[in-house]
């Protein structure tokens, strides 16, 4: 059940690159969580994107979007779901799917920083109660923790 939002200079991505970002990050999060395919748990997965205007973004004080494609992802799931090796997965697979979605005729290097932030057990609200590690197994259907739960 991860929420992973994404910061990008405004025009970065056209409407089709941006329906692209948002079914390829979706993807990365669904399989290297290991989210189940029933629509109810893949629905848990939420993306937003988020466009910033000139002027809002820099790197070391300047405006730096005419040299680099500057983004910012923030990934927020539950502790206990990633180990070290999903951790890895998740951000490669991340910067590479922003990657592909950037126009071919872009030559500008993609510069991602993302965030991967476990939130503690007990402290995620969902529809106004409190929610554990069980909680969202069994809500999202987390293949590698059911099967644990199974042994």
């Amino acid at each position: 059940m991860p929420n992973i939002l994404i910061k990008v200079p405004q025009g970065i991505f056209d409407a089709r690159q941006r329906e692209q970002v948002m079914h390829e990050v979706t993807e990365v999060a669904l399989a290297v969580e290991q989210i189940g395919a029933d629509p109810r748990q893949r629905a848990l997965c939420w993306v937003l994107l988020e466009e910033l205007a000139p002027g809002y973004w820099t790197c070391g004080g300047v405006d730096a979007s005419a040299r680099l494609t500057p983004c910012m992802v923030q990934v927020k799931v539950p502790v206990g779901v990633l180990d070290a090796a999903r951790r890895r997965d998740y951000v490669q697979a991340l910067h590479q799917a922003l990657d592909r979605c950037r126009a071919g005729t872009d030559s500008r290097p993609l510069m991602t920083s993302i965030l991967l932030e476990e939130v503690p057990d007990g402290t995620w609200g969902a529809n106004g109660a409190l929610w554990h590690l069980a909680d969202f197994t069994r809500a999202a259907g987390y293949g590698h923790l059911s099967q644990a739960d199974a042994l």
